[in-house]
């Protein structure tokens, strides 16, 4: 959704039927580190709430990356600067780093 103000903000949500606490505690950690990444090719002035399904919830974190990549790719949410997916190293090519 468009933000009314302009600033990005970002929110994740993992239900009580998905799992323990611990358990999604981990889910919302996979998906902030995922956004973490991502976050310099976010388009800007968005709000974006994140759900982790129970599927998510046994999934590793470069898998949660992946897929998060591919959805918000494809719904052009991410700057045309995005090199793509890049576990390995998220800040190559990152806007704004000097090498």
């Amino acid at each position: 959704m468009e933000a009314p103000d302009g600033i990005t903000r970002l929110g994740f949500a993992v239900g009580r039927r998905q799992g323990k606490s611990h358990e999604r505690n981990r889910g919302r950690r996979i998906l902030r580190e995922s956004f973490r990444r991502l976050l310099p090719w976010l388009n800007q002035g968005l709000w974006i709430v994140s759900s982790l399904r129970s599927a998510g919830l046994e999934a590793n974190a470069r898998e949660v990356y992946f897929d998060t990549t591919r959805v918000l790719s494809s719904r052009g949410l991410l700057s045309v600067e995005w090199p793509g997916p890049n576990w390995e190293s998220p800040e190559e090519g990152c806007p704004g780093k000097e090498e």
